[in-house]
């Protein structure tokens, strides 16, 4: 795909992988709707995709804020034709054992990294699925193996890797292209935010995982990449 002028929508753009995605797709002129939760984030990354040579739109929403959400994908759907939908955002729950997880943790984990994601696609898929457009979903390898202390992240991962398979056998017909990363640990303030120290220094730079999901998108138009797998 040549995504030059392509309108892309990017999630958790504030910050962290999305940022770096971000701003890497700005580099080929895009125009980039860009979603995320604190508004003076977004219009740092907006100013400097901006200097890259893309168009920029920013919106301040909480993706599980229903009535927000619904507001923002409705004001997109009515100004834009979306080409590349890239679901990204994502919230992390430090290592605790199932009993001892709280009820509001396990709600937020699943309503940001899943069922936020799936309905943000479901505003969009009809208009999608019918031109060449793509969907990339950044899922993580939590989505692969679930690991001890980790049962709300890995069960919102695996939702979202059930969710992207669904989906591409759904719209295989359609020339419309769904991709999964599953990235492991990367260097972003996700884990500082849910009071976790990671070792950092060994994980993944987020700028290169943003090189990936560039070169998923940018493949010749017979070559699509289902999914991806990304190690440290």
């Amino acid at each position: 795909m040549n995504i030059t002028h392509k309108t892309i929508l990017v999630t958790g753009a504030s910050d962290g992988i999305g940022k770096s995605i971000a701003l890497r797709l700005a580099k080929d002129q895009t125009s980039l709707i860009l979603i995320g939760r604190d508004l003076s984030k977004l219009e740092t990354v907006k100013q400097q995709c901006e200097a890259e040579g893309a168009r920029v739109t920013t919106y301040a929403v909480d993706i599980t804020d229903d009535i927000k959400r619904d507001a923002v994908l409705k004001e997109i759907s009515e100004a834009h034709q979306i080409d590349v939908l890239v679901n990204n955002a994502g919230i992390w729950h430090n290592s605790t054992e199932l009993a001892d997880l709280p009820v509001a943790t396990i709600e937020s984990v699943i309503a940001t990294n899943l069922t936020a994601h799936i309905l943000i696609t479901r505003a969009f898929i009809t208009s999608m699925r019918s031109r060449d457009t793509a969907i990339v979903n950044i899922i993580s390898s939590a989505g692969l193996q679930g690991r001890t202390g980790r049962t709300a992240y890995a069960a919102s991962k695996f939702g979202m890797r059930g969710f992207t398979e669904a989906l591409r056998e759904e719209t295989k017909s359609d020339p419309i292209r769904i991709g999964s990363v599953f990235q492991s640990g990367t260097n972003t303030q996700m884990f500082a935010k849910a009071g976790e120290e990671m070792p950092l220094e060994k994980y993944t730079d987020p700028n290169d995982l943003a090189e990936v999901v560039a070169f998923m998108l940018t493949r010749p138009p017979k070559i699509w990449i289902n999914e991806l797998h990304v190690v440290y």
